[in-house]
């Protein structure tokens, strides 16, 4: 299994790599340091002096790709691309656009990020396994047809229609709940209570329909027919049998999911202004903070990748039939 890890580890990085000249030619190439500091500094009366020492300041004045004033190695290594690539790599992420430490807002937010997230996808994936169990279980009866229904009714609602619609309801009609906002400490459980909930119910329908299918799949196979022949009651095979059989898919969508918590959610701490990591993002978009996407973007494939190796890793835990090779 060593081996293993070692050998995707040893994958990723190609594919790191890839990322990072994807996005430095997106935002150094495309959009040009110059442009990023007329951006900033203001389209109109804008100067070369103070476009000038504005990239100093940035460190964006060097050459791009290669340094022809450099001598040696320093010609590849004195250029924008490898000292962004570096920093990257090594996980430091420098400073905003407007200064600020892009490392220490990312530590600061992550912690409401994950205070939406986890419980999100925690509950969401009970209950979504829980319904389609049910389902499953009162298949070809009324009480399947209505959950059919519903699911596809849920499914077909937009998710901003359950945040408006529950901010309107619960926060401003009845009460209940600060309709934005967040504070920490035990207090932020008033704040995280209504994002979780709407994104839990807004989660169910596609939720549910996709395990339901995966375990009405399980239940046409041999060894289900062989654990009724056997006279074992129908929950103990659905909820036993049927339900173990089924991990493989399960974690299949649920362990890629877990890095994407940490990136949060970018519609939900928006509407709800959540200071997570999701609202930073919208943020540097808005203001054209390119420092900020950049990172952002580099830590999302790194977290994703991670997710992967984690999902081939689960695989062996719950089938032993799976061997790493």
């Amino acid at each position: 299994m060593l081996n293993y890890i070692l050998r995707r580890i040893l994958y990723a990085i190609p594919i790191l790599v890839g990322v990072n000249l994807i996005t430095f030619f997106l935002f150094f190439v495309v959009n040009t340091p110059d442009d990023m500091a007329r951006m900033q500094l203001g389209m109109k009366h804008v100067t070369p002096e103070a476009i000038d020492n504005w990239k100093q300041e940035r460190g964006y004045d060097r050459p791009l790709f290669w340094n022809d004033a450099a001598a040696g190695a320093g010609q590849a290594t004195e250029t924008l691309l490898y000292s962004e690539s570096t920093k990257l790599f090594r996980f430091d992420f420098g400073v905003a656009d407007d200064g600020r430490d892009i490392g220490g807002d990312i530590r600061e937010r992550m912690g409401p990020s994950l205070a939406i997230a986890v419980p999100t996808f925690i509950l969401g994936l009970m209950a979504n396994i829980t319904f389609a169990l049910l389902m499953v279980f009162f298949r070809a009866t009324y009480l399947e047809l209505s959950g059919v229904v519903l699911t596809v009714v849920l499914m077909s609602i937009s998710g901003l229609f359950y945040i408006i619609g529950g901010q309107f309801v619960v926060g401003k009609l009845m009460h209940l709940v600060p309709i934005s906002g967040y504070e920490s400490g035990l207090d932020a459980f008033r704040f995280v209570l209504l994002p979780v909930a709407i994104g839990v119910i807004s989660g169910i329908g596609s939720g549910v329909r996709w395990y339901r299918t995966i375990f009405l799949e399980e239940m046409g196979k041999d060894y289900v027919r062989t654990a009724r022949a056997k006279g074992l009651p129908e929950g103990r095979v659905l909820f036993h049998h049927v339900l173990r059989n089924a991990m493989i898919p399960i974690l299949t969508g649920a362990v890629v999911v877990l890095p994407l918590l940490f990136m949060g959610s970018l519609i939900t701490e928006s509407f709800f202004g959540i200071p997570g990591l999701g609202s930073y993002t919208i943020e540097a978009i808005n203001a054209q903070d390119f420092a900020i996407v950049r990172a952002m973007v580099f830590l999302g494939a790194v977290l994703y990748i991670i997710g992967l190796l984690l999902t081939d890793l689960s695989y062996t835990l719950v089938d032993p039939r799976v061997r790493l090779s």
